[in-house]
């Protein structure tokens, strides 16, 4: 049998091999972190590289993504679909070893990392889920949910402000079957860090709450082993195992520098490393004993058949809890879910009275949360502004629950929802501010990146909140989420289109931000045909006699205006349609034809309408339009008094229209 400094030696060599083959990549973690990555996967972690989405496997988690190679090492050597041919492509264009790792479940890639510390928030998510799930579907002897959320992180993740957010709440939540390494090194890509990042590390995770286990000597596998055990020994309190570790270990003239850190280490450098720790193999070669005793597919297979064995029993013990547990695995809406939608629709289109659209998202629900137990719910401390938390909810507690309370912690928020939704057996939702999405925006980004189903409920959208002023007031926050790829971004009008909102995000394998307003929106009336054009983005909303000679465009409380003006100009003798435009994203997804019926090339006299910034506009208003938008913050007032003094009245746009009309194109 080979010794542990061996088989971590495999990953060592394989990760400065690929490396330097790519002549980019950063070796040093992996050369530092290989004996705790041996000690985690070879002595702990259940897992199956033959069935990679078995669901009661461990979680594992790399915040540290730059040291992806260690986790590529990982997942080749213990039998994932990840070959060596692969590893000879880091980081090169469409191979499966990018710089920095991409959720890719089928390769054990849990979730997508590299900006630090998100991973390591994800992760909370994760543990979150499973500690739910564990508290609603297992019953004594049949612990069907049953498994572990391991991190590995660096100086660089606990730096990060997103660190404290989720870290504290970990704390809060007693999350004991969290486990994190934390590769104290010392070294970052500027050098040693005691330059800027004194902190007493183990202090401050105690403070959160956290069993910590100190001076751990990460580069002795039997030591790294033993904190495991005493971790997972912890079942009150996440685990913070900290692991002196020497970064690019092995490397005579680099290891204990930044110059291990970022960049390969260069021919002779590797050759002296091989030299250095006993490696007389070429590169990319792996003994076949070494390889042998790596491959965890057998070992795997056997856990997971345990594991099915055992969810037999449950099934025979508690057949409704078991088809209900494997319906919220696989995915599966439940068996009422047209007819709850169905009732959501109605109950929307019989809201005849002014309404917030905020309030509008909590009818919706009210109707949807008591129905529905995999929807997920909560709000960064703004629970009765967003209207998040629907009637029955419970706060998480010792005994489950499916509504939590972040504080104000809209980052980790974002990155715990993508957590939940990477762990599976959720739809989860979080509701914070839309100027306040800035503060998230990078765990926005990586729900994109990822395509993660969460659904981000942003009330408060505009200048229309009032007294509070340019500091709460959202201006750029439309166009700039929407141009984020992958990320469907909604506004609605009424409760119709808030409706049809939540429905597309919750059948959406994707995020969607629902935006939404404080005050009060008029209802809309809509035939059959605009009730079904709605789900597609963009839809007439108002028509007029003959084709049109002017377009409007709006979207959420500016319809409403816009639909007074543009009744007006009709009434007067002018053809104009209003299109209402609750979701852009949406709209651009549809058929050329569908987008023709709405914005007929032919008509070219359009104005748009919205109270945030113009630049996502004009791609609809085109060169002969004009954008009727707010390029300039805000102010603090009554909301209507500011939309009158920043020109968002149904006579502005009545005026603009008419002057189009009358301009010469």
């Amino acid at each position: 049998m080979s010794t542990r400094r061996e088989l971590a030696n495999a990953i060592r060599a394989l990760s400065m091999d690929a490396v330097q083959r790519a002549n980019s990549g950063h070796p040093g973690m992996p050369l530092g972190m290989a004996d705790i990555a041996q000690a985690l996967w070879g002595d702990f972690l259940k897992h199956n590289p033959a069935n990679p989405h078995w669901f009661d496997r461990d979680r594992f988690v790399l915040s540290n993504g730059h040291g992806s190679m260690l986790l590529y090492s990982v997942l080749h050597l213990t039998g994932y679909p990840l070959g060596i041919e692969d590893l000879k492509r880091f980081r090169q264009l469409g191979s499966r070893t990018p710089g920095h790792p991409e959720r890719e479940p089928a390769l054990g890639i849990e979730t997508t990392t590299g900006p630090l510390g998100q991973g390591l928030a994800t992760a909370v998510g994760m543990a979150l889920a499973e500690r739910l799930l564990a508290e609603t579907f297992n019953r004594p002897d049949l612990p069907v949910i049953d498994h572990y959320t391991y991190v590995f992180c660096g100086d660089g993740c606990l730096m990060e402000g997103i660190s404290h957010e989720a870290c504290s709440f970990a704390g809060v939540l007693g999350l004991g079957k969290l486990i994190v390494f934390y590769d104290d090194n010392g070294i970052s890509i500027d050098g040693p860090v005691k330059g800027w990042f004194r902190d007493d590390t183990p202090k401050r995770f105690e403070a959160y709450g956290w069993q910590v286990l100190r001076d751990v000597d990460g580069m002795d596998g039997e030591a790294v082993a033993a904190a495991i055990r005493a971790a997972r020994a912890e079942t009150a309190r996440p685990t913070l195992i900290c692991c002196k570790t020497i970064i690019g270990w092995g490397a005579p003239h680099k290891q204990g520098t930044q110059h291990a850190h970022g960049e390969a280490l260069g021919v002779e450098e590797v050759a002296a490393t091989r030299k250095a720790i006993g490696w007389p193999y070429e590169p990319f070669v792996i003994p076949e004993t070494l390889r042998a005793q790596w491959d965890h597919r057998a070992r795997g297979t056997a856990a997971e058949q345990s594991w099915r064995e055992l969810l037999e029993r449950y099934r025979k013990a508690h057949p409704e809890l078991a088809a209900e547990l494997e319906r919220r695995i696989s995915g599966e809406r439940p068996g009422r879910w047209s007819e709850l939608l169905a009732q959501v629709r109605a109950t929307a289109l019989g809201q005849k009275n002014p309404q917030a659209t905020r309030q509008s998202s909590q009818m919706v629900l009210d109707i949807l949360g008591p129905a529905v137990p995999e929807l997920f719910g909560g709000s960064a401390d703004l629970t009765p502004s967003n209207n998040t938390q629907f009637k029955g909810a419970r706060t998480v507690g010792p005994d489950g629950g499916n509504y939590l309370h972040y504080g104000v912690r809209e980052f980790a928020m974002t990155a715990m929802l993508n957590g939940l939704a990477a762990h599976g057996g959720f739809l989860p939702y979080g509701g914070t501010f839309l100027v306040f999405s800035d503060y998230a925006r990078n765990a926005v980004r990586l729900a994109a990146l990822m395509r993660t189903a969460v659904t981000l409920v942003y009330t408060h959208d505009s200048i229309g909140l009032g007294e509070d002023g340019p500091t709460h007031q959202p201006v750029e926050h439309l166009t700039s989420l929407r141009a984020m790829p992958h990320l469907r971004v909604w506004r609605p009008c009424d409760a119709f289109e808030t409706a049809v909102a939540w429905q597309t995000a919750l059948e959406h394998d994707g995020p969607d931000a629902l935006v939404l307003t404080r005050q009060a929106l008029v209802q809309h009336e809509r035939s059959a045909e605009q009730q079904s054009a709605a789900a597609r983005g963009g839809y007439v909303l108002i028509d007029c006699a003959g084709a049109p000679e002017c377009l409007v465009i709006a979207s959420g409380s500016e319809v409403g205006i816009a639909a007074d003006a543009v009744r007006a100009l009709n009434a007067a003798g002018r053809r104009v349609r209003l299109v209402s435009m609750p979701s852009t994203d949406v709209f651009d997804e549809q058929d050329a034809a569908y987008r023709e019926s709405v914005l007929p090339r032919a008509v070219r006299r359009r104005v748009a309408v919205e109270a945030g910034a113009t630049l996502s506009w004009w791609r609809y208003a085109g060169s002969d339009g004009r954008v009727l938008g707010l390029d300039e913050f805000g102010a603090s007032g009554k909301g209507p008094e500011l939309f009158a003094h920043f020109g968002f009245t149904a006579e502005h746009i009545q005026r603009e229209v008419a002057q189009l009309l009358e301009a010469a194109i």
